[in-house]
């Protein structure tokens, strides 16, 4: 986290809170009720693109699954060809799973995301955030036909053999750290363990209770439990609803706890914000008079709330067992029934590090997540046997 240069920052990003304006756009016109077709458009559009952005290109004619782009599209997608009534995969989708199926297939060959060569420790970091992605997206895919294929359970094999037994991580997995909240940050290491939860959570065939990880699962049970007091709320609500897939991570009174929690970050407006959740806010920016939260690259940003926060805490507190007519939940169920771009069929969001053109293909990264993400909360069905009762509801 760099402390030192925020608090160095302080006095120039304070001038620019006067200074400098949002990025200046058409503002899209949001619709009354969500539009399944226009968010299924918008999603495989901006996959499409992204395995074919030279950024993203990796070898053996392979690209990269991102946090913010391609590993949302895995999970949302599903679920808009169940509300859509789509028999098979887009072309989009199939082109991503069979990119995650080559990776793992060639793990022993093809080459990390990133290399050592100009970096610290990339090669370490990308073989492990690689191992959860491909681990959670094949697990994700295959209980929809509820059974376990060989490349899942070779996807899982990668990730446990990368799973680290010793240190401070104990538990976790090596993580992409390119200073970038919330996806590659300091902290990001426990939002990859809670990614992995879920992988086991998903996976089919009765997967988490397989004899030979429990000494693995054990080791990341332990990791989340021990370190949830220190993390941030997002990651919280990443535990949230890992616990929510993986047996005996959570009790229910700390899954109430982290429920409370957030629903008291909820905003005026029925929504979320990112900054307000994400890790590196909480300790050393500040917010300006003009109710603007200041940016790495000193550009202010709205205090307003976002669809990738809402998004993800509505999920996570649906998952948890938050009855719908809870006062706070149905909030923000509206806030996302009436925030969708109609004209592109995404949920705006920005990002907390830099401030980027909404017309770039970078710049979109974070309506991405939030629009996969949103889909997954207005397509959650509830299912439920425990539901959480004693959460606020005002």
């Amino acid at each position: 986290m760099k402390v030192g240069l925020g608090r160095a920052r302080f006095l120039l990003a304070f001038v620019a809170a006067g200074l400098t304006v949002a990025c200046s756009h058409t503002a899209p016109k949001l619709s009354n009720s969500w539009d399944p077709k226009a968010a299924a458009a918008y999603l495989d559009d901006r996959e499409a693109w992204w395995s074919q952005w030279s950024g993203s290109a990796r070898d053996h004619g392979t690209f990269c699954v991102s946090c913010h782009t391609a590993l949302p599209y895995a999970l949302a997608r599903p679920a808009l060809r169940a509300a859509l009534g789509q028999p098979v995969p887009s072309d989009a989708e199939r082109e991503l799973i069979a990119n995650v199926r080559k990776r793992v297939q060639l793990w022993k060959d093809v080459a990390p995301y990133y290399s050592d060569h100009g970096y610290d420790h990339k090669t370490a970091e990308s073989r492990g955030t690689e191992s959860v992605l491909n681990a959670l997206i094949l697990a994700n895919y295959d209980a929809q036909s509820r059974q376990l294929s060989d490349d899942a359970r070779a996807a899982f094999d990668n990730m446990w053999a990368l799973q680290q037994t010793t240190g401070d991580n104990r538990g976790s997995w090596s993580w992409l750290q390119f200073d970038q909240e919330p996806w590659e940050a300091n902290d990001s290491v426990y939002y990859g363990a809670a990614l992995a939860a879920i992988a086991v959570g998903t996976a089919p065939g009765q997967y988490a209770s397989a004899p030979e990880i429990q000494e693995n699962l054990n080791l990341l049970r332990q990791y989340l439990t021990q370190k949830s007091a220190e993390q941030s709320a997002i990651n919280r609500v990443f535990l949230l609803w890992a616990s929510t897939k993986l047996p005996a991570l959570l009790t229910r009174a700390q899954q109430e706890a982290i429920a409370r929690e957030v629903l008291n970050k909820q905003q005026a407006d029925g929504g979320w914000r990112l900054a307000s959740i994400s890790w590196k806010w909480n300790g050393w920016s500040f917010r300006s008079l003009v109710n603007m939260w200041i940016r790495e690259d000193g550009t202010p940003m709205e205090g307003k709330s976002d669809g990738l926060a809402t998004s993800l805490v509505v999920l996570a507190l649906e998952e948890s067992g938050v009855p719908r007519d809870n006062a706070q939940l149905k909030r923000g169920l509206s806030w996302l029934m009436t925030h969708q771009n109609l004209a592109e069929g995404d949920w705006p969001a920005s990002s907390v590090n830099k401030r980027h053109h909404i017309s770039s293909g970078t710049g979109r990264f974070m309506s991405d997540a939030a629009t996969a993400f949103a889909v997954l909360a207005l397509t959650e069905n509830q299912h439920t046997t425990n539901p959480i009762a004693s959460v606020s509801n005002h």
